[in-house]
């Protein structure tokens, strides 16, 4: 089957066409604040959680203390995963970018402090208006808070992304679900 916009409209076995842009795929990263952050046990069973990060030069930026599973998972092995949506921001939601990576683990206090302080700032700036905990935060509070002895900071760095613009599948796709969705009624 060939790539045109026709049959792609009719086609949502190869969904290419349907890329999130680099600009809007930027866009998402710097305004989700959350991600879906996956690993690998010791069996090879994937596993994710959802966490707060922070965006600075192509990579994410997430904190966690050492007890927590994934960060004894990334010191034995790397290789994970980033997942971002973008329901809940200023984009509406269908929009969305997966990254396969590395993740490696910082202890040192310089780090643990730049990125505290960057996520304290950015969640002292949340619009999230029905969120007790980052309505009225104090960043100065939450760094001292953070900052304890247990707790690392986590550098994710991108290798390979699949983005998606769900706003695009709808555009491409009305006319082919409508004359379905007509079809089908018969």
């Amino acid at each position: 089957m060939s790539d045109t916009p026709e049959s792609q409209s009719t086609n949502y076995d190869d969904v290419k066409q349907y890329r999130l842009d680099p600009e809007r795929e930027q866009e998402l990263v710097n305004s989700a604040g959350e991600c879906v952050f996956c690993w690998a046990n010791k069996s090879g069973h994937p596993l994710g959680v959802i966490t707060a990060y922070v965006p600075v030069d192509g990579k994410i930026w997430m904190t966690a203390t050492r007890e927590r599973v994934r960060v004894k998972a990334i010191a034995r092995d790397g290789r994970s995963s980033v997942v971002m949506t973008s329901k809940g921001t200023h984009m509406g939601g269908g929009k969305t970018v997966t990254y396969k990576g590395h993740t490696v683990i910082h202890d040192d206090p310089k780090t643990k402090l730049w990125m505290y302080n960057l996520l304290a700032a950015g969640m002292a700036q949340s619009r999230d208006e029905g969120n007790e905990f980052t309505r009225g935060l104090d960043p100065e509070m939450f760094v001292r808070f953070l900052d304890t002895p247990e707790r690392v900071v986590m550098e994710f760095t991108p290798e390979m992304s699949i983005p998606f613009d769900g706003d695009k599948m709808a555009q491409g796709t009305a006319a082919a679900y409508a004359e379905f969705a007509k079809e089908n009624a018969k």
